[in-house]
């Protein structure tokens, strides 16, 4: 009897990352503190469209989080939130007042007049 295993299948990242946020994942990662393994994207309860994103520093990694190697270091997903953001672009965007991580996430039905949260 011959047994033949099929290929695994490579899936899309969850979120697109732009060269401009790529490279403020590196930026970050070059000023961690010690112990941060990565940068690590989430979608708390908070605001008042319910949920925000969140962005921060990650000193282990959690078994199904999603993980995204980048050439800065590595980017995670928490694996609570991917649900909300598939299909999302995630970009890194400054002028002369304000500096931010942007999303264009298309399972948004809303946000709230500050920017500051979002419903799905």
């Amino acid at each position: 009897m011959t047994t033949t295993t099929k290929p695994v299948r490579a899936h899309p990242a969850a979120v697109v990352l732009t060269p401009a946020a790529e490279a403020r994942i590196a930026k970050l990662m070059s000023q961690a503190p010690e112990g941060a393994i990565g940068v690590k994207l989430s979608t708390p309860r908070r605001g008042c469209s319910g949920l925000a994103y969140s962005v921060d520093y990650v000193t282990e990694e959690e078994k199904f989080d999603e993980k995204i190697e980048t050439p800065g270091g590595t980017f995670y997903i928490d694996s609570a939130s991917v649900l909300y953001l598939i299909g999302s672009t995630m970009d890194w965007q400054e002028d002369d007042f304000t500096a931010g991580f942007v999303f264009d996430n298309p399972n948004a039905k809303g946000a709230c007049g500050c920017g500051e949260s979002f419903t799905v």
